[in-house]
């Protein structure tokens, strides 16, 4: 039963990761915008959700023990305003300096969670973040088996989603403002709006994601969201494969289970007075499997789709 309720936890976790990286494929794999700010909307998103439904709290502003559902709705909403407010004023950007900028967002999203105790907790966090099936929490193996879930249903149903966007009209178009800018505004599409939109979508999925770990685990604090989480959405994404969301799934899985497995081992090599240091050694394997990844497969390991043309019906001769 141990084994099932790690099983479980392992799983949500690493499904909670393809969620967030699901949104960096609709802004990178198909629009080609490079978000270094991943960590910015998953801290919006999850703490959006905190504060709409956890119970009330003495010097903190929030507490209105909503419905669960109506905490994921307003995080995917609150990350999709953010994602579209930063898109708006810096989406005309080239690469490296829209890199920049995000990252800079992100950096001042988690300096705001840390400094606004009156609303976030400050460095201590929010807690009693109500949990889904909480009720089931004396039995591990039922709670962990409910959770998983859970959580697989909401990436099953966002998964379907996205692969529809992407199938449709508006993700081929989004491909060709990746591909050939120029091209695309010739035939009068507009890169700047497309671009806007596919920001905000995937921003709104991040948030999302955002929400559904913090109900998972039922605590937050500004150390959940430093640089290191968007470094590891991004290992997730280039391994699985850019441009398919089943190789972001994939990925996410992949890389928790190489970031899990290096810190067991760590935990059972190294001294217990080291380990605070010897744990930059999971980034380090991280990076040799991304390393690894790019040396053998460059597309990842499932790779990106090829968008197959429509053949037009021939005329009889």
């Amino acid at each position: 039963m141990e084994l099932l309720a790690y099983a479980t936890f392992f799983g949500t976790v690493a499904l909670s990761y393809a969620l967030i990286t699901l949104g960096l494929n609709v802004q990178w794999g198909l629009t080609g915008l490079f978000n270094v700010g991943v960590a910015a909307f998953v801290a919006v998103g999850a703490y959006t959700s905190a504060i709409l439904t956890s119970p009330a709290t003495v010097g903190r502003i929030g507490g209105f023990a909503l419905p669960l559902p109506v905490g994921w709705l307003a995080a995917a909403a609150a990350a999709a305003l953010l994602a579209n407010l930063v898109a708006w004023l810096t989406i005309r950007l080239r690469a490296d300096y829209l890199a920049i900028t995000t990252f800079g967002v992100a950096v001042a999203v988690q300096l705001a969670v840390l400094n606004l105790t009156g609303l976030t907790g400050g460095p201590f966090g929010i807690t009693f973040i109500p949990r889904p099936f909480a009720a089931w929490a004396g039995d591990p193996a039922r709670f962990g088996l409910a959770n998983f879930a859970l959580v697989a249903a909401t990436v099953l149903i966002v998964y379907l989603l996205l692969e529809t966007l992407a199938k449709s009209p508006w993700g081929r178009v989004l491909r060709a403002v990746r591909e050939d800018e120029t091209a695309a505004e010739a035939l009068g599409k507009s890169p700047r709006r497309l671009r806007i939109e596919a920001f905000t979508v995937g921003g709104a999925v991040m948030g999302l994601a955002g929400a559904v770990q913090a109900h998972f685990v039922g605590f937050i604090a500004p150390e959940n969201f430093l640089p290191t989480l968007t470094f590891q959405v991004w290992a997730m994404l280039i391994v699985g494969g850019s441009g398919n969301n089943r190789g972001a799934i994939l990925g996410a899985v992949l890389v928790w289970a190489i970031w899990a497995a290096s810190g067991a081992l760590i935990g059972a090599v190294v001294p217990a007075a080291m380990q605070a240091r010897a744990a930059s050694l999971q980034i380090v394997c991280i990076g040799v499997a991304l390393c690894a990844i790019l040396l053998t497969r460059p597309g990842g390991l499932l790779g990106e789709t090829p968008v197959r043309r429509r053949r037009k019906p021939t005329s009889p001769t």
